[in-house]
C-alpha cells in the first residue's frame, strides 16, 4: 500500500522589540544570565504584567505580511504546566482568542508549480526561561537563565497542508523571507529567534482521513527540518507496515545521528482566561495604521522588477530575496548601471564575494554607487569582465572611485585597433597549430586563441575584438 504524509508546522518566531512582552526589561537574551530581568518576568508574586504597544505593533504587521485576517478582539489565557523553565506554572499565550486567524503563504512545489499552504491562526505569547544544563565533576546540574523569560513571540499555527518535506522546508523559507522584509523579526533558525516543530502523521494514498500525529522538535535548521520530516515519515511506514501502533507522543531529532527519538508523551495543559491582561480591542482606523506600515512584499516585488526592469522571473527573484538585498540593486539601477547586468552581478560576483569577505551588504564598503560605477565601466568596454572581478576585490580592500582604481592598477582594457593587431598575429604565429585545428572545424580552437591573446595581454585587451580580429584573420 502506498502512504503519504499529512504534516502541519507550529513555528515560533521571535520579535524584536526594544521590550520584553510584559515588562519594561531589554529584549536581548544574549547578554549575560540574568541580567534583564525583573519582578514581572521573574514571575513573582502581586507583579502585574502590562502588554507592549510595541509588540501589539510588530505582531500584527507580521501577521499581515502572511495574509492573515485580525481579529478585533483578543485575549490572553494561562497556558498551565509545571516545568523548571516555568516556575510560576503557566504561560501567558492566546489559545481561545487568537490576534490573526487564517492567512496563507505560496511556494513553488517539487514540479516549480504554484501551491498555496493555508495558515489556521498566529497568536502571541511569553517565551519560558532558558534551562542550561552542565556538569560539576561528575554531578549534572541544570541552571536557569530569565534573560529569556517573557521575550515576545508570535506562534504561526498551520492547516496540515504538507505533504513533503519540501513543502515544509519552501514555507519556511518563505515564512522567513516575508516577516524578516516587515523588519519585525530576524527568523533565524540557527540563533533560535525562530524554532519549528513538526505534526506528522501518515494515511492511505487518496485518503482524507487524519490519523495519529507524532510532534518532531530540536531541529535548528531548515534543512534539520527537512532531514527529521524524512526520517520521521519513513519510520511511521515502516512501523504500520510492521502491524505496530503509532502512539501519540514528541519526539527529538538527533543531528548527528539523523533519526528521531522518543522524549515523552504528548501532553496539553489546561488553558484558562487570564485576568490581569485586559482584552484587546483593535479599531478600523489602528488596523489601516498598521496596513499603511506594511512595505512592498517580495510577491509585489518580483513582479514590478521583471515589469520595470525586464529581468526574468529567476532574476527578480534573487534580487528580492531579502530586503536588504532588493534596496541595494534598486539603488545600482538608480545610480544609472543596467538591471540586468547588475543583477547578473550581484549574483555571481558581489554576493559570493561578501560571503568570502564575511561581510553583509550593510557593513561593506562596496555601496550601491561604487558598484553601480563599477558596472558602467564594464559595460562601456572600458574594462573587461576580468578586470572588473580585480576590481571589485579592490573596492572590498580600499577607498577610491573604480575609476581611480582602474587607474592606479593599470585595469583599463586595450581596444586600440593597431595594438591588438599587433597581438593576434603574434598569437596566431605562435599558435600555428590550433590555427589550423580552426580552420579544420574545430571552433573550440577559437576559446583557446582568445584565451592566448587574453593571457599575452595580461588580461587587458578587450576579447569581443580580439574574437572579432582572429574570425576575419582566419576567414
Amino acid at each position: 500500500m502506498k502512504y503519504e504524509a499529512v504534516i502541519g508546522l507550529e513555528i515560533h518566531i521571535q520579535l524584536n522589540s526594544a521590550t520584553k512582552i510584559f515588562c519594561d526589561c531589554a529584549n536581548t537574551p544574549g547578554d549575560d544570565p540574568n541580567t534583564n530581568v525583573c519582578p514581572v518576568c521573574l514571575w513573582l508574586p502581586g507583579a502585574l504584567p502590562v502588554l507592549s504597544r510595541e509588540v501589539l505593533e510588530k505582531a500584527t504587521i507580521a501577521c499581515l505580511s502572511l495574509n492573515c485576517e485580525i481579529q478585533s478582539e483578543s485575549a490572553f489565557d494561562q497556558k498551565v504546566y509545571y516545568y523548571p523553565d516555568l516556575p510560576k506554572g503557566f504561560q501567558l499565550s492566546q489559545a481561545h482568542k487568537p490576534l490573526a486567524k487564517k492567512g496563507w503563504v505560496e511556494i513553488q512545489d517539487e514540479q516549480g508549480r504554484p501551491k498555496r499552504l493555508r495558515l489556521h491562526h498566529v497568536h502571541m505569547e511569553e517565551d519560558v526561561a532558558k534551562l542550561v544544563h552542565e556538569t560539576e565533576g561528575r554531578v549534572p546540574i541544570s541552571l536557569v537563565d530569565f534573560n529569556r523569560a517573557g521575550t515576545p513571540l508570535i506562534e504561526v499555527v498551520t492547516e496540515p497542508d504538507f505533504r513533503s518535506p519540501h513543502d515544509a522546508m519552501e514555507f519556511l523559507k518563505a515564512i522567513r523571507n516575508q516577516v524578516r522584509y516587515t523588519g519585525c523579526a530576524e527568523c533565524s533558525m540557527e540563533s533560535g529567534t525562530m524554532r519549528c516543530d513538526a505534526n506528522i502523521s501518515i494515511r492511505p494514498e487518496g485518503s482524507d482521513q487524519l490519523n495519529t500525529k507524532v510532534e518532531v522538535k530540536n531541529m535548528n535548521s531548515i534543512h534539520h527540518v527537512g532531514d527529521a520530516i524524512a526520517y520521521e515519515i519513513k519510520r511511521q511506514i515502516d512501523a504500520v507496515n510492521n502491524n505496530e501502533p503509532i502512539i501519540l507522543h514528541t519526539r527529538l531529532w538527533d543531528p548527528e545521528k539523523r533519526v528521531t527519538t522518543a522524549m515523552r508523551a504528548k501532553f496539553e495543559g489546561p488553558c484558562i482566561p487570564d485576568p490581569s491582561v485586559p482584552t484587546i480591542v483593535l479599531d478600523d482606523a489602528w488596523l489601516e495604521t498598521m496596513k499603511s506600515r506594511l512595505p512592498e512584499m517580495p510577491a509585489q516585488k518580483v513582479k514590478r522588477f521583471v515589469q520595470d526592469y525586464s529581468l526574468t522571473h529567476d532574476e527578480a527573484v534573487l534580487m528580492s530575496s531579502e530586503r536588504g538585498l532588493s534596496e541595494f540593486f534598486e539603488s545600482v539601477v538608480t545610480h544609472g548601471a543596467p538591471p540586468r547586468m547588475t543583477a547578473g552581478w550581484i549574483a555571481t560576483q558581489l554576493l559570493p564575494a561578501l560571503k568570502a569577505h564575511q561581510q553583509t551588504l550593510a557593513e561593506t564598503r562596496v555601496t550601491p554607487q561604487r558598484f553601480a560605477s563599477l558596472i558602467q565601466l564594464l559595460e562601456k568596454d572600458e574594462i573587461n569582465s576580468n578586470s572588473a572581478k580585480s576590481v571589485l576585490e579592490k573596492l572590498f580592500e580600499m577607498d577610491g572611485t573604480p575609476e581611480e582604481i582602474v587607474e592606479k592598477f593599470g585595469f583599463r582594457q586595450v581596444s586600440d585597433a593597431a595594438d591588438l593587431a599587433k597581438l593576434v598575429d603574434q598569437v596566431l604565429s605562435d599558435n600555428a597549430s590550433a590555427v589550423e585545428n580552426y580552420k579544420n572545424g574545430n571552433k573550440k580552437s577559437m576559446g583557446f586563441l582568445v584565451g592566448q591573446a587574453m593571457k599575452a595581454s595580461r588580461g587587458k585587451a578587450n576579447p569581443k575584438l580580439v574574437q572579432k580580429m582572429i574570425k576575419d584573420l582566419l576567414a
